[in-house]
């Protein structure tokens, strides 16, 4: 059953443990002891965690992490690069060092057990209390790493526990898996609320996703195979229970991103609903009537041939002399995702692209001209959680467990998985095939010219196909961070991701000045051509962030060190 939200901008009279102010409640507001007495209530207090960790396209002129929203990556060519982070903060903000949504899924998680409800309904919010716990709680080990671990709500009377160390990461995650474990057995499969909360699908779609993270983590920072194998089970274990409930199928790839409406689509788990004059967002203007940032020349060389090939082998490829060739007899998903019969370019377009390649991922052609099509005012809908992305998990997790002593990699972990993705109606391009550690394409094994050499081919192949499957989706990111490859996004280490379509000047006598060529009058397109805003990747400490420096000072107070993290 798919989960529907819209909206979710109610606001809520704090939470207090605090009952010194008066003997009795008021009459004419919520308070801790009025508040929590009923199921309804309940509900309405999990709509706080919603647009926290299900923002969807965000709202006015923010889009989330959709489309350029994570630039930090090797898929787009901005003029200006986003740089790593180079200095620690001072202070604490909402974004560095905030346990605040850990605290209020901990007061939620104690009052369920004091609502006047059944033991399956305590069960099912406990789960719903736990598994929003279990989000921020990876949230912040992303961020920091070593976190404190705290499974109550604290109090300022409590210094001892308010300032305790932080807890190993390893700690941390194994609690994660507990609360992602208990929501599993215990959030119910859909609530008959209109879908309107957390269903057991939910949680499973975001444990693949969480311990696919976790557990390549621990195998390529920290070099623990046995916790990389405990995680990764649980991703892969996750997906498959989900993909084996049959409840999801692949239907229109661009469907899923561009719709007015998801209600009733196949894949989406999860969405975000939107409503014009109510809530609506910028990311069809901005994929349509605005200068974007371009998809890298790296990037768009990913997509395979239509023989399922890479293009450095692939007998089908015309080269990229020109938008036709490039676009010729490749994955459809290209075709579905970028503009593929014209080059947009800074002059000549007021649309134009960095990179001269142009997104429509995100388009919905029926208001693309009209007034709800531009600026703040679009409406398309926005996917949350797919079941595309559930089964690229599992093959990924089914794929890293096999280097790290769990199940080998079986032609049947891809068919139930990749080969979905590749079977999708309108995409149909040919299977992907497992020899050993190789990669194959009906029956004929290959390697692909450009894969890190450090990667294993069958490896290589399936983080292309997650690259290509969730392009522009915000996860890039993330995963070159836990593959340990930030490299990747070093500009001058790869200049391909600096690189956008080639072109003659002379054919284009509008194209502006400022436009830079690598071959002078003709070559491709370098967006960012400035020394100064060239993105290195200098230090391996930038895969964490640092602790403020405002919070260490605020332990050592207490008397209580607060370890910063490596290299900063």
């Amino acid at each position: 059953m798919k989960l529907r939200i819209i909206a979710l901008a109610l606001s809520f009279l704090a939470i207090s443990a605090c009952d010194d102010f008066l003997e009795k409640p008021p009459l004419d507001s919520l308070t801790d002891e009025t508040y929590w007495t009923t199921e309804s209530n309940v509900r309405n207090f999990s709509w706080g965690f919603y647009t926290a960790y299900f923002s969807g396209y965000g709202s006015g002129y923010t889009w989330g992490k959709f489309f350029s929203g994570q630039t930090l990556n090797d898929d787009f060519a901005p003029a200006s690069p986003n740089q790593f982070r180079r200095t620690v903060p001072t202070a604490a903000t909402n974004v560095y060092w905030n346990f605040s949504y850990v605290r209020k899924a901990n007061i939620f998680l104690n009052r369920v057990q004091t609502v006047p409800m059944d033991e399956e309904a305590i069960q099912h919010w406990s789960g719903v209390a736990r598994f929003f716990r279990g989000l921020e709680y990876f949230d912040l080990v992303k961020q920091f790493g070593d976190v404190p671990w705290y499974d109550e709500e604290l109090s300022e009377s409590d210094p001892e526990i308010l300032y305790k160390p932080r807890d190993t990461r390893e700690f941390v995650m194994d609690r994660v898996l507990e609360d992602f474990e208990f929501a599993a057995e215990n959030v119910r499969i859909y609530d008959g609320n209109e879908g309107q909360t957390v269903n057991r699908a939910v949680v499973l779609a975001l444990m693949s996703r969480v311990f696919l993270f976790e557990g390549t983590w621990q195998k390529y920072h920290n070099s623990n195979s046995e916790k990389a194998k405990e995680y990764l089970e649980a991703s892969k274990n996750a997906a498959a229970e989900l993909i084996n409930t049959g409840g999801f199928t692949l239907g229109n790839y661009r469907e899923v991103f561009n719709s007015l409406n998801l209600t009733g689509n196949p894949e989406v788990i999860l969405f975000r609903h939107y409503e014009p004059g109510i809530l609506t967002h910028a990311l069809n203007s901005y994929n349509n009537m605005e200068p974007q940032t371009g998809v890298s020349k790296d990037a768009v060389e990913a997509y395979l041939a239509e023989d399922g090939l890479p293009i450095g082998i692939s007998p089908l490829y015309q080269g990229d002399k020109g938008i036709e060739n490039v676009m010729a007899n490749r994955d459809p998903r290209i075709y579905e995702t970028l503009v593929s019969d014209e080059l947009r370019l800074n002059g000549i377009a007021s649309n134009y692209s960095t990179t001269g390649y142009a997104t429509h991922k995100f388009l919905n052609e029926v208001i693309k001209d009209q007034p709800e099509g531009s600026s703040n005012l679009n409406y398309t809908d926005s996917p949350v959680l797919r079941y595309g992305e559930v089964l690229i998990n599992y093959a990924e997790a089914a794929a890293e467990l096999a280097t790290v002593g769990g199940a080998a990699l079986t032609q049947s972990d891809l068919d139930m998985s990749v080969n979905v993705l590749r079977d999708r109606p309108g995409i149909m391009i040919p299977h992907l095939e497992v020899v050993g550690t190789g990669a194959a394409v009906n029956g004929m094994v290959y390697d692909d010219p450009a894969r890190d050499p450090t990667i294993p081919s069958i490896i290589w192949e399936i983080r292309r196909e997650r690259r290509i499957e969730l392009m522009m989706e915000g996860f890039r990111s993330d995963d070159l961070a836990r593959w340990a490859k930030f490299e990747y996004t070093d500009t001058e280490g790869n200049s391909d991701i600096n690189r956008g379509a080639w072109i003659k000047r002379a054919d284009y006598p509008e194209l502006q000045s400022s436009v830079t060529l690598t071959d002078g009058e003709e070559g491709y397109i370098i967006p960012a051509t400035a020394a100064v805003s060239q993105r290195l990747f200098e230090d391996p400490k930038v895969y964490l962030d640092p602790v403020p420096l405002d919070q260490i000072t605020l332990y050592q107070q207490q008397g209580v060190t607060l370890t910063q993290n490596p290299g900063w």
